[in-house]
């Protein structure tokens, strides 16, 4: 073996070595960015197949619901599940009569869209 071979059969493995060093930290990007490598706690997704990246790109943003103010007339305070969706201060109200303000408020939203 001369100089010459030695030299390029180091460089052909060394550009290889470095070839497979890029393509790992490549697919280590993707994967990231799409969410899809790594490991995760808890249980795994359902659609943790090879479709999964392809879920994750075509998948819509969620976009949320308007904020529910209380019914209470007059009232312009967010509503909140804790107190069975009225706001902090309207919480002792009686569900009957939060009911009732509730139907008015309907009906009112039907008779204005008309």
């Amino acid at each position: 073996m001369t100089i010459r071979t030695l030299i390029e059969d180091f460089a052909n493995k060394l550009s290889s070595l470095m070839e497979g060093q890029a393509l790992d930290r490549a697919r280590l990007a993707v994967e990231s960015a799409l969410g899809v490598g790594g490991r995760r706690r808890g249980r795994p997704p359902k659609n943790a197949t090879a479709g999964a990246a392809v879920a994750v790109l075509g998948r819509k943003k969620r976009k949320k619901g308007p904020k529910q103010l209380c019914p209470i007339p007059g009232c312009k305070n967010p509503a909140a599940p804790v107190f069975g969706m009225v706001c902090a201060k309207h919480k002792g109200v009686p569900k009957a009569q939060i009911k009732k303000y509730r139907e008015a408020r309907r009906a009112k939203k039907l008779k204005t869209k008309k």
